[in-house]
C-alpha cells in the first residue's frame, strides 16, 4: 500500500515539474515576443496561441501536485467539528469522491483528445498546430489527479488501521501548509 502510495505523489510530482516547464516556457515566449516587437519591429505571431496551451498545460498537469500539498481549496468548518477519526472517515468519503469524479473526468478528457487525433484536428491559426499535441496534456493531468486521488484513500486507509507510516498524513490537515 505504501508503494502505491509513493508511486501517486512521484507521479503527482512529475505533473507539477511539467507545470514548472509550461509556466517557464510560457514566459521565455512572452518575454522574446516582447524583446522581438522592441528591438526589431517583429512578432512570433504564434505567441497569445502557445501562451493558450501552455496555460493549458500548467493547470491540467498541476492538479495532482497541488492536491498532494493540500493546496486546493477546503471548506473545513465541518472537519472541525468531527473527532479524528470522524474527519478521517469524512477525509475518506471526499477522496473517494474525488476519485470517482477523476474517472470520469480522465474519461471525458481522453474522449476530447481521441477527438482530435482522430479528426487530425489542426489549429486556425497561423501555427496550424496539430490540436492533439496540447489536448494530451488534458488527459495526463486528469489522469494524475486521479491517482493522486487514489493514494489519499490509501493514506486514509491506512490513518483509520492507525499505521504508523500514516502518522505523518493524518496531522491536522484543516488548511493545507
Amino acid at each position: 500500500m505504501t508503494a502505491m502510495i509513493r508511486l501517486a505523489q512521484r507521479l503527482s510530482a512529475l505533473g507539477g515539474w511539467i507545470a514548472v516547464c509550461a509556466m517557464v516556457s510560457a514566459l521565455l515566449l512572452v518575454l522574446a515576443e516582447i524583446f522581438g516587437r522592441s528591438l526589431f519591429h517583429r512578432t512570433l505571431y504564434v505567441t497569445e496561441e502557445y501562451s493558450g496551451y501552455l496555460m493549458c498545460v500548467l493547470t491540467f498537469c498541476s492538479l495532482a501536485y497541488t492536491l498532494r500539498e493540500k493546496g486546493h481549496i477546503r471548506m473545513v468548518f465541518l472537519l472541525r467539528a468531527l473527532s479524528r477519526a470522524g474527519r478521517l472517515r469524512l477525509n475518506l468519503v471526499c477522496h473517494a469522491v474525488g476519485f470517482l469524479f477523476g474517472i470520469g473526468f480522465t474519461a471525458y478528457c481522453f474522449a476530447f483528445f481521441w477527438d482530435s487525433v482522430r479528426s487530425g484536428s489542426q489549429s486556425m491559426q497561423v501555427s496550424e498546430t496539430y490540436l492533439a499535441i496540447p489536448q494530451f496534456f488534458m488527459p495526463l493531468g486528469a489522469l494524475l489527479l486521479t491517482f493522486q486521488f487514489w493514494g489519499e484513500i490509501l493514506q486514509d486507509l491506512l490513518a483509520l488501521r492507525g499505521a504508523a507510516e500514516a502518522e505523518s498524513a493524518v496531522e491536522d490537515q484543516d488548511l493545507g501548509r
